[in-house]
């Protein structure tokens, strides 16, 4: 579409009433309003007599946003959306709660848009959907922001600052941002209740966890354990194992083959580590018991023991001058090495070994050691490794740890201080970093074999970009290895968009279920619930607020301190009585009295994972069990959730834990996942490379109806998005302007003609062919868009809207708008309104839930205004239904036929050179059957030809050369390439083109006697057209359009080129539709005669009450009189230069 132009691409030749609304094939609508809808309050007021609110052809639809913003607001359209569903059968949506803290990105405008339209569709499909917003206020990155605002590094600096006074910063922090969300979410479209959201930091939320753990606890699913674990030096926590899954980067680093020398006998043990840095607390060497190890004497001098399997790989290096790298002394399973002792590396592990009175430095056996890279032998190291830490407890190994808390190598080591993982900065600012250092030890000792280089997949800190170290400690874990079976039956009744994701991605992660480690050791979090006597060590869950006052031995007396020193650390906020507030440092005051021995109880001090609260969100929200118990089983499980497919080990895996254990079933029955948002290059959008798109600057330019089709339409769902302002520009033109233009053309003639919908109705058995095709196709679209919302297919539904909008607008409203230029208000023209009217509001119901804005602006100034009756906003409308008995399946056929045949003769026009608007002598036309007079007749108007003849042969036209296509016939037939070319060179091209349209293949002999056939795809087809004739095939028709013209063609091809002309400087010059004017013409003595011959065709046209053509002289200078209010223009039409100039007539 350009601009209503396109409405537009054939002048007519015959006067009418209101000739004078078109200029140069499009409407101009002169008079611009700065309101696209009706304001609050003024439903049924019109200025000027028109029925409906003048419409601006302009394409700045953020302006018209802002105003449909606004009238949501002042009416709580939302809340009226909610109110009037109320005992309706729900569909319910959680939404995964974002984080205040920090800013929203392109990619929350995908998953907002998405989130939004599905419960949109619901509701207006006659559901109660609520949509209750969240917050995310708990975790990490929140106690890293406030360290960085006041200065501060690490926990023994928040300790120092002061806990308290540290969490009141954090409850600050986490409202950083909250305006700009509440703001983003309302220019994005997204609705939800951001009056009355849950907030995972309130008590109400923290007591309705702290229910779920003390369940999870009575199914003794809740241990504390010690083991390995992700551990972030910098935070001093350890992460979960889908915490983990987010933050792989590559790195290239050195690993380390290390000699490790036998007790007896003089040989080593080649081992292999990517940890250098674990060496110093080796306590094994591991092989496979049942892979072959070979002893040899290699070309360095050494005796070494390592997987045959491996041994040139490792050795092969040292071959030389044609002397071998190795010569094999004897050969054994790896089983008979087990028990070999040999010399430990460093005298701290010895020392450490016998401290814990426990045997070390031998060989042991495990079936994980395989040969497919470095020695088959592995360095064990328990302290630092799962598998370590499980062959360390077979094998009773000592567990030595040279490494602290804050990833730094102990005092036991010659590299005291130094750090394990160090990142780029932290070596800038003077860490060092142990791995160098090791290997530089060692192969100053002979001890190192090799450090080759190698890139791998590492863990890092997804809050703060530190590398992990697999870590040995206590921590807090649920058990989720037990209950792996009903995750996997619970998981099996989702419904996956895609089903690859939830078979696959996550189907796949809970096979392999771990259990979760929930505890961190921080502080701004949901505190573990857990008391544990200081005596006897006995530990207790407390599940509510109630029980501990109740078990509390001094909660009275914490309260009443808490009171006197101030307004802090208590509140009767959120769950409806005076209680100490649920956070460190508040709750860890409370004691409570060991109910085996009398003695005092504390909390202990971990708080747990964020992903927890996340997770607890479909009961937490409702404070259940303590109240809500009803509304919390009408809205469990939810029908609808959807997040980017980076939350399949987030917030998915969370909510699904935590439903299985506490309600045995799955919490969502539905799961939409999103691909990421990339840039235009496919690359990740960050700030350090510049391609990052700030969401806000994106809706200021394009607004938020442009950016969410974008998503809808540029790929599935679940595939990455390459986002960039041409694709987005690109989609509103083809939808949303097309959309637009077809509602402004009826807005426009409608005023003139004051067309009252309410004063008739649609009567469809006196309707004519286009109106009963169309209403056809906006029925048969009404099906498929319903269906495929339904099943999520949303780029169809979205290609299946697009796709009515654009035959609505290029195909009906081009050819019926002679009916809209007509005198009166005859029946046909009634027909025409109602039928274009009925497809507006529909079609405004229809996109309402993807593109909120625009159809509620259509909405609004089509029924609204006029209809006091009618629901004040299309999102308080029902979804529209099919009427399945006005589809008409032939007659869509048909039309569908007219539309190829039509596409394929532009095509034929546009490869001749020749504008629509010169008339042509004839097309011809080879189709599976002749279409009867009307269609036929549309044909030939569309593409202005005299004559239109279907013909079963069109050779006479065309000539057709055959060569094999080599990319598929070369694999097929690749020895017979020679005699498929000569066979092909030979055939007649006429019964060979007959046959493959015939048989879709075309049978051959080949000249060694062999048969074989060839499909089209298998065909390099060459048409050689006779002069004067154009040919194009395509979808099983073929057209050829005679392209010689004769003087009488010619000259109807300057009228229409003449009327085109001056319709546009109608515009140019801002004349009113209605405008009469004066027509002066001058400069080209031949299409001055043109104007004159056929004066009394294009004067009613234009308007024009006079035409003046200039004499010899001044047409000789191209010149013409002195302007006296004329808008003059100079023009090349066909090659021929003439000046032209219009003049309103005054009164």
């Amino acid at each position: 579409m350009r601009g209503l132009r396109g409405l537009f691409e054939r002048i007519p030749a015959a006067p009418h009433l209101l000739p004078g609304l078109i200029y140069g094939g499009s409407v101009d609508i002169m008079v611009r309003t700065s309101k696209a809808i009706p304001a609050p309050g003024e439903r049924t007021e019109r200025k000027s007599g028109n029925m409906f609110k003048k419409v601006d052809t302009n394409m700045n639809f953020v302006e018209r946003e802002k105003e449909v913003e606004e009238f949501w607001r002042a009416e709580g359209i939302f809340e009226k959306s909610i109110a009037e569903h109320e005992g309706d059968p729900s569909y319910v949506f959680y939404d995964g709660p974002p984080t205040a803290n920090g800013k929203p990105h392109i990619g929350h405008v995908e998953t907002r848009a998405f989130k939004d339209m599905i419960p949109r569709y619901h509701a207006m499909k006659g559901r109660m959907v609520p949509r209750k917003a969240g917050w995310d206020t708990h975790g990490l990155p929140v106690e890293l922001e406030v360290e960085r605002k006041i200065g501060i590094n690490g926990k023994e600096q928040i300790e120092s600052y002061g806990v308290a006074p540290f969490i009141d910063l954090c409850k600050e922090n986490v409202w950083k941002y909250k305006g700009m969300w509440e703001d983003f979410s309302y220019k994005v479209g997204f609705w939800a209740d951001m009056d009355h959201p849950y907030v995972t930091y309130h008590d109400d939320f923290i007591e309705s966890e702290w229910w779920a753990l003390k369940e999870i606890w009575k199914k003794k699913l809740l241990y504390k354990g010690f083991k390995v674990v992700p551990y972030c030096p910098r935070c001093g926590t350890p992460l979960s194992s889908h915490e983990v899954a987010q933050g792989y980067r590559e790195l290239t680093e050195r690993s380390a083959i290390v000699r490790f020398k036998a007790k007896e006998g003089d040989f080593y043990f080649l081992a292999w580590t990517t940890t250098p840095w674990t060496l110093p607390s080796n306590a094994a060497l591991c092989v496979h018991p049942e892979l072959e190890y070979s002893k040899v004497k290699a070309a360095d001098g050494y005796y070494y023991v390592l997987a045959s399997e491996l041994l040139d790989q490792v050795l092969g290096p040292l071959a030389s001058d044609g002397n071998p790298a190795y010569e094999i002394v004897e050969s054994f399973r790896g089983e008979e090495l087990v028990g070999t002792d040999y010399e430990p590396l460093y005298s701290c592990a010895a020392d450490a070994a016998e401290k814990q009175r426990k045997k070390a430095h031998f060989i042991v056996a495990d079936r994980y050691v395989s040969a497919e890279d470095g020695t088959g032998i592995v360095h064990i190291a328990p302290a630092f490794g799962e598998d370590d830490a499980r062959i360390g407890r077979e094998n009773d190994l000592p567990l030595i740890k040279f490494l602290d808390e804050k990833g730094r190598m102990t005092e036991e080591t010659p590299f005291s201080g130094m750090r394990a993982k160090p990142t780029e900065e932290e070596i800038k600012n003077g860490a060092v970093s142990a791995d160098p250092a090791v290997l530089k030890d060692l192969s100053e000792r002979k001890l190192l074999f090799s450090a080759p280089k190698f890139t791998h997949s590492y863990p890092h800190c997804w809050r703060c970009g530190t590398p992990l170290v697999y870590y040995a400690r206590e921590s807090w874990f649920i058990r989720m290895t037990a209950v792996k079976e009903k995750l996997v039956r619970n998981n099996s009744t989702v419904h996956w968009y895609p089903e690859s994701i939830g078979k696959g991605r996550f189907g796949d992660w809970i096979e392999n279920v771990q259990d979760w480690g929930i505890s961190r050791d921080r502080y701004w979090g949901t505190p573990l619930n857990i008391w544990q006597c200081e005596s006897c060590g006995h530990q207790d869950a407390v599940g509510s607020i109630r029980e501990l006052m109740e078990k509390s031995t001094n909660y009275q007396e914490c309260l009443s301190e808490l009171k006197a020193k101030g307004e802090k650390g208590y509140s009767s906020d959120y769950v409806g009585y005076e209680h100490i507030e649920l956070h460190k440092p508040y709750v860890d005051q409370i004691e409570c009295s060991c109910p085996h021995c009398g003695g005092r109880m504390k909390r202990v001090p971990e708080v747990i994972d964020c992903w927890f609260d996340s997770g607890a969100m479909p009961y937490a929200q409702h404070h259940y069990p303590f109240e809500n118990k009803e509304l919390f089983s009408s809205q469990f499980p939810a029908q609808f959730i959807c997040e980017a497919v980076d939350q399949t080990r987030g917030w998915f895996y969370s909510l699904l834990a935590e439903s299985t254990i506490l309600f045995d079933r799955a919490p969502y029955e539905n799961v939409l996942v999103l691909g990421h948002v990339q840039d235009e290059n496919g690359q990740k959008m960050s700030k350090s490379k510049g391609n990052a798109v700030d969401p806000m600057e994106a809706l200021r330019c394009h607004g938020a109806d442009a950016i969410r089709w974008f998503f809808y339409t540029n790929s599935a769902p679940w595939l990455p998005n390459r986002f960039h302002d041409k694709a987005v520009v690109e989609g509103q033109r083809k939808f949303l302007s097309t959309l637009w233009n077809s509602y402004a053309f009826f807005v426009l003639y409608a005023n003139i003609d004051h067309f009252d919908p309410k004063s008739f109705s649609l009567d469809y058995e006196g309707l004519g062919v286009m109106d009963r095709w169309l209403l056809s196709r906006l029925n048969s679209t009404i099906l498929a868009v319903d269906q495929r919302l339904s099943e999520f297919r949303i780029p169809e539904a979205a290609s299946a809207l697009q796709s009515f909008v654009e035959d609505m607008s290029n195909w009906y409203v081009r050819r019926s708008r002679e009916r809209f230029w007509a005198k009166g208000l005859e029946q046909d023209k009634i027909n025409a309104y109602e039928t274009l009217y009925t497809a507006l509001v529909t079609v405004s119901k229809l996109a309402a839930p993807m593109v909120p804005f625009i159809t509620e602006s259509i909405y609004r100034n089509l029924v609204s205004s006029i209809d006091e009756s009618a629901p004040s906003s299309v999102h308080l409308c029902s979804y529209p239904s099919a009427r399945e008995d006005w589809i008409d399946a032939g007659l869509e056929e048909n039309m569908n036929e007219v539309l190829s045949i039509v596409g394929l003769g532009r095509a034929a026009r546009e490869k001749a050179g020749v504008k629509n608007r010169q008339p042509l002598s004839a097309m011809y036309v080879k189709a599976g059957r002749e279409l009867s007079g009307y269609f036929s007749d549309i044909v030939r108007e569309e593409l202005n030809v005299k004559s239109l003849s279907f013909r079963g042969d069109l050779s006479d036209f065309a000539s057709y050369s055959f060569k094999p296509q080599l990319k598929t016939v070369g694999p097929k037939y690749g020895k017979e390439l020679g005699g498929i070319r000569s066979c092909l060179a030979s055939l007649d091209s006429r019964d060979a083109m007959e046959q493959l349209e015939r048989k879709g293949e075309l049978s051959l002999s080949l000249p060694n006697g062999k048969e074989l056939s060839l499909e089209r795809e298998d065909l390099l087809i060459e048409v050689s057209e006779r002069d004067g004739f154009v040919t194009e095939e395509g979808s099983g028709y073929t057209v050829v359009l005679d392209t010689n013209l004769t003087p009488e063609l010619l000259e109807e091809g300057f009228v229409r080129e003449l009327i085109s002309k001056i319709q546009t400087m109608r515009k140019e010059a801002g004349f009113e539709v209605m405008d009469h004017i004066e027509l002066f013409a001058g400069g080209n003595e031949k299409l001055s005669a043109v104007l004159k011959r056929r004066e009394a065709e294009i004067r009613p046209v234009v308007l024009a009450d006079r035409l003046a053509l200039l004499g010899e002289d001044s047409a000789d200078r191209g010149e013409l009189p002195p302007s006296d209010g004329r808008y003059e223009r100079e023009w090349d039409i066909n090659g021929e230069r003439l000046r032209l100039a219009v003049k309103r007539v005054q009164g």
